[in-house]
């Protein structure tokens, strides 16, 4: 009953205004409030128009002079007294709709409150390949009670990402535009490149002798032809090969392919090698490659 809502809730204290608030002042309040929690502005969130409707029935009753007359008793008698509406008994049929509209001049004035509502967004989640994450693809998602829906992966998504598909959501229920699809995509790890920004990394194997003599090597590309790098003479285990535009292509640019070199150490070599490989050493300038650590250890 409208008694019960009237000795429950304080429209003054949800609008933030004083008992003597005068109606001008009223007003603005009510179009600053009404403006910041109307659903147009806040699609989706329930708190919002929550919030609206109890500003909207709080601004409907203290903005009608005899309303708020009788609210006023009402509430300083505690609730012993019945609402009746101005010219009749019950209560009023004047709605924060009707106020709403004639505040702003007209439903459609400000979108409208019971006027078409966008429909609600759907999230769906999805896990695509690897390579498929750098080129971009076309997934389907079906939802029960909808149409599939095909949805476009752009090329370079990065693994979290959410994409937002606008007008594949719900539709309205009262002609308004359609809710949007969010989806939370996850890529699947790659067996040998990973993703650092826009380059591609990859660790790329080769024996001592290339490392120490030099050597040009074949390297793999991601869904392409493979290249070929050239090892430097006397390269240490660790550095980066670059491989100019070989990476991922976004907005913001076409990255590199970043090949890391990592020297191998065999598991098991010939006496024939074993032999071989002392006397390279004995042929090396008789120098201990730990002095440089042990000197700034300050142990020599």
């Amino acid at each position: 009953m409208a008694s019960q809502d009237w000795l429950e809730k304080d429209f003054y204290k949800i609008l933030g205004v004083a008992k003597d608030v005068p109606e001008a002042e009223l007003k603005k309040v009510y179009r600053k409030l009404a403006r910041k929690h109307h659903p147009d502005s806040n699609a989706g969130d329930a708190k919002a128009e929550a919030k609206f409707k109890e500003i909207s029935e709080a601004f409907s009753v203290l903005s009608d002079k005899d309303q708020r007359k009788e609210y006023d008793q009402f509430r300083a008698m505690g609730g012993g007294a019945r609402f009746t509406a101005p010219g009749g008994s019950g209560q009023s049929s004047a709605g924060f709709e009707d106020v709403f509209a004639n505040l702003f001049g007209g439903r459609g004035g400000f979108g409208g409150f019971g006027g078409p509502v966008p429909g609600q967004d759907l999230s769906a989640t999805t896990s695509i390949a690897f390579i498929d994450s750098v080129n971009g693809t076309t997934i389907k998602l079906e939802y029960s009670g909808m149409a599939a829906i095909n949805a476009k992966i752009p090329a370079g998504v990065l693994d979290g990402q959410k994409i937002k598909l606008r007008g594949k959501g719900q539709p309205s229920p009262n002609g308004g535009p359609n809710g949007d699809l969010i989806i939370a995509v996850t890529v699947k790890p790659h067996s040998v490149f990973s993703r650092d920004g826009n380059n591609l990394r990859l660790t790329v194997p080769i024996t001592f002798a290339e490392a120490v003599l030099g050597a040009t090597i074949t390297v793999p590309t991601l869904g392409g032809d493979p290249v070929k790098l050239k090892v430097a003479p006397n390269t240490p285990n660790g550095r980066v090969l670059r491989v100019k535009g070989k990476g991922v292509t976004t907005a913001k640019g076409t990255g590199d392919l970043l090949a890391t070199v990592e020297v191998l150490v065999p598991a098991h070599i010939s006496d024939k090698a074993a032999k071989a490989l002392k006397e390279f050493e004995e042929a090396l300038p008789d120098e201990d490659p730990r002095q440089d650590l042990l000197n700034r250890a300050g142990l020599l």
